[in-house]
């Protein structure tokens, strides 16, 4: 994979208040983030600028690599199966096959012909992750990938982080859960978490 993230003295303000200023850091392939502070600090900010949704106020953010983008919402069609939903993306993506590898490894193969609807909470999260998956984008931007997640399911998204770091992939995940992320850049926004 082809993948590089840096930003370098990025300030970010958001209804007049300065929520980070001067933050710099580079991940090159393999490389991870973890950004940790609390509610309100900016996290989801700071991923929202890496995503190039959010201009900053200063600094300049540098991509090399598609990036693939996580938020609260999962942004699928409520009335679609499972299948069909996460299809519509990876075929924005070039990549309509890799739904169905995807969902296998979210483990949520079996619920493919489900309406979206009928999701728990958690179970739209993972479907969330798939879509992140079936991207292929070498660059994960995750915003608080572990919310509804229960034990088990944390430990496959961190298996599922690993998985691309290890095949060149850079990740970056805001979050306030405890996610393990071996080697990951701390990155803290406002107050200690």
């Amino acid at each position: 994979m082809n993948a590089r993230l840096v930003l370098d003295g990025v300030t970010c303000v958001r209804g007049g208040r300065t929520l980070f200023e001067g933050l710099s850091f580079v991940l090159d392939e393999g490389g991870a983030a973890l950004v940790t502070g609390p509610n309100g600090a900016g996290k989801s900010s700071l991923i929202r600028v890496a995503a190039g949704l959010l201009q900053p106020v200063a600094g300049v953010v540098t991509v090399e690599g598609e990036r693939a983008l996580l938020t609260e919402a999962a942004a699928l069609d409520p009335e679609l199966p499972v299948a069909k939903a996460l299809g519509f993306w990876s075929g924005l993506d070039g990549r309509r096959d890799a739904a169905e590898a995807a969902l296998d490894a979210v483990g949520l193969s079996h619920l493919a012909p489900v309406p979206v609807r009928l999701l728990s909470t958690g179970q739209r999260r993972r479907v969330g992750i798939a879509r992140v998956v079936a991207s292929g984008a070498p660059v994960w931007l995750l915003d608080e990938p572990a919310n509804g997640l229960d034990h088990a399911a944390t430990a496959m998204l961190g298996h599922l982080i690993s998985e691309h770091r290890l095949n060149g992939g850079i990740v970056v995940v805001a979050t306030h859960l405890p996610i393990h992320i071996p080697g990951a850049h701390g990155v803290v926004i406002g107050e200690a978490a």
